[in-house]
């Protein structure tokens, strides 16, 4: 029985290295840097860097504790260093979180599918997508990681090469229909045309395009030699958010005004369609479309991992504990696979604006999750037998910036009447869950009471 339980340890060092890049570049940076753009407008770069600062005190911090406790995913360290119902409402609410992060990247797949098929619904298009990606998470788990290499590497290649592109029109070593390319960034209200408040409200949409780095510290018990990649991951952290945020928004900015991003199309192809270059819109539309289907194949591993992780703990029913032939937690994909379906017919109802409004909701949920991972390191550290070769430089003084900055963006944000929808939803998610955690502790003290009674009786 024990065998069934077991995830197999199928993930290799550049499935890792490519899971988390995955999570990372979908439709935060692909869909969502419209809205940023429009909230923020060139400004926006400096919100993406402090997001990354923050993002990299977070990712040291998992992986410190990932080395000290070598088979412990994320779940496990909250669980381990605030017990069930904290744990419980962490593990609950990143599962929420990761379903809607996949419906919103399965919907945005659908409406970049709409550049080519516009007479198409936006719903039939979407239920398209997520029965091919519901399909791939169905094989073993080494093959998800090796499908998920080479999606990633498809829109890290576009993004390279978007980048080189666009600084070659910048700097016009390739001829373009664009003038005078550097006048964007000071023109139309100049670098900060919102202020500083203006940078600061981005801070939502920043956060949304980050989460899924930290999927990491969800793999992290179907790794090989997990304590040795995790370092080399983590240190790559800072060049990445540079590279695939930082320098296409700037390109972006550069080779078109920032208030003439629409949001219907990606700014990448509005971009590419405007450069005159033939054929590179559609390209650049392809390369999304495998961009966003691979931040929801990683949506699906996600919510499935953490599900089973709950129910390994007592958090969550263990019927979750199921594992197929293929070595995946087969009732886990199932339940995702449903709650996507609900995604699709929002789409159905509202296919407008459900983009919009469900990209708001990760915002929150990771902000959370990163304060916990934070607060978990700064709980733990006391307890490590042994100090780990990587740990997190100035402690505890970095944690403690970081869980303070990351606490002031979420209270924010609450506060905000323009974020109400959002902070509703958000606010009500955390009260029931935390309701939920005290109904479900009595309920598994009683279980375990009761097996502890069968064994001991003769």
């Amino acid at each position: 029985m024990e065998k069934d339980q077991t995830l197999k340890k199928g993930l290799l060092p550049r499935h890792v290295q490519f899971i988390a890049l995955a999570g990372m570049i979908g439709t935060g940076i692909f869909k969502g840097s419209s809205d940023t753009l429009n909230i923020a407008g060139p400004s926006v770069v400096i919100a993406y860097l402090l997001g990354g600062l923050l993002l990299f005190i977070v990712m040291t911090a998992l992986a410190e504790m990932a080395i000290v406790y070598p088979n412990l995913n994320v779940q496990h360290l909250v669980y381990k260093a605030f017990g069930f119902h904290i744990s419980f409402i962490v593990g609950w609410l990143y599962w929420i979180n990761w379903i809607v992060v996949t419906v919103v990247e399965i919907l945005a797949a659908g409406s970049f599918l709409k550049y080519w098929f516009p007479t198409v619904p936006l719903w039939l298009l979407s239920l398209l997508c997520m029965v091919l990606i519901i399909g791939m998470n169905l094989f073993q788990v080494k093959y998800y990681g090796e499908i998920e290499f080479w999606f990633a590497g498809i829109k890290i290649f576009a993004l390279i090469a978007f980048i080189l592109l666009g600084f070659g029109i910048l700097f016009g070593i390739i001829p373009s229909n664009i003038d005078d390319p550097f006048s964007n960034y000071t023109a139309h209200g100049g670098f900060f045309p919102y202020g500083i408040g203006g940078m600061l409200s981005a801070f939502l949409v920043v956060m949304f395009s980050y989460g899924g780095a930290e999927l990491i510290g969800v793999a992290v018990t179907e790794t090989k030699d997990a304590e040795k990649v995790l370092p080399k991951v983590i240190k790559g952290t800072m060049w990445r958010v540079i590279l695939f945020y930082m320098l296409p928004i700037l390109i972006i900015c550069g080779l078109m005004p920032w208030n003439q991003v629409t949001g219907e199309d990606s700014p990448f192809v509005q971009v590419l369609s405007i450069t005159g270059l033939p054929g590179a819109a559609h390209i650049m539309n392809f390369v999304l479309i495998t961009a966003v289907l691979s931040a929801a194949n990683s949506g699906i591993y996600a919510t499935s991992r953490t599900l089973y992780s709950m129910a390994q703990s007592g958090e969550a029913p263990k019927r979750f504990l199921k594992i197929s032939k293929q070595g995946i937690p087969i009732n886990c994909i199932t339940v995702t696979a449903i709650c996507i379906l609900f995604g699709v017919f929002l789409a159905y109802m509202t296919p407008d604006r459900v983009i919009s409004y469900l990209m708001t909701i990760p915002g929150f949920t990771i902000i959370l999750l990163w304060t916990s991972i934070c607060l978990a390191q700064l709980k733990l550290r006391s307890q490590y037998k042994e100090k780990p070769y990587f740990q997190v430089k100035w402690f505890p003084y970095t944690t403690i910036v970081a869980t303070v900055s990351l606490l002031v963006i979420f209270f924010s944000f609450i506060f905000n009447k323009k974020n109400m929808i959002g902070s509703t939803v958000c606010l009500v998610i955390l009260a029931l869950l935390t309701i939920f955690s005290f109904m479900n502790k009595n309920r598994k003290e009683q279980s375990d009471k009761n097996n502890k009674d069968m064994v001991e009786s003769p």
